[in-house]
């Protein structure tokens, strides 16, 4: 390494050396390190055209690479190492069928195609409360009902703001989502078993 530096590092010099005798029109040799470039002395002439490649041609340190990236570390950039960073494509095994439309969805999520009748429902819902309200302050706590629901209110849904929404309810929208069970819990923990008999 330090033999090609010094070579490197002699030949820029006998390179500027031979620039600067060019542009002021001086003649001289360089007995010293001659010996180390061969020729390069003898390329350019004086009197022909001098353009900045011919100059700095390879006298200077570019920004390349210095030495070849094998094979191995190409395809380490590549695909990356199964012990550390593995950048191929692996199947997924996270991946679910829906029971109801059929549809792929990941484990941990919501089926997408099935929670979008949902978000279709809210949309409708948040639109029925806004023109009923319009830009009036919400004072009341707000209750949504469907059609034929509005006999089936008690005591317990007075002095709240109704919104009437006017279609059937949606058979996966139950209609106790918000009120507490009224069966007490368990009292002991065990398990009868059935599908004996």
């Amino acid at each position: 390494m330090a033999i090609s530096l010094w070579t490197k590092i002699n030949t820029t010099l006998c390179k500027l050396d031979q620039a600067i005798g060019l542009l002021f029109g001086l003649n001289r040799s360089l007995p010293n390190i001659v010996w180390l470039t061969g020729n390069a002395l003898n390329s350019v002439k004086p009197s022909a055209k001098i353009s900045l490649k011919d100059i700095i041609d390879n006298g200077f340190l570019w920004a390349v690479p210095k030495h070849r990236r094998s094979v191995e570390k190409r395809l380490k950039r590549k695909f990356g190492h199964p012990d550390y960073v593995l950048k191929i494509l692996q199947p997924r095994s996270n991946i679910r069928i829906c029971n109801s439309c059929g549809d792929h969805y990941e484990i941990g999520i919501l089926c997408p195609t099935c929670y979008k009748k949902v978000i279709n429902e809210t949309k409708d819902m948040q639109s029925a409360i806004q023109k009923k309200l319009g830009l009036n302050p919400v004072e009341k706590e707000i209750i949504v009902i469907y059609e034929h629901e509005k006999s089936k209110l008690d005591e317990y849904h007075e002095g709240q703001q109704i919104i009437e929404m006017k279609r059937p309810r949606p058979s996966w929208f139950s209609k106790n989502l918000v009120q507490q069970t009224s069966k007490k819990p368990a009292a002991t923990k065990d398990v009868k078993p059935s599908g004996l008999s």
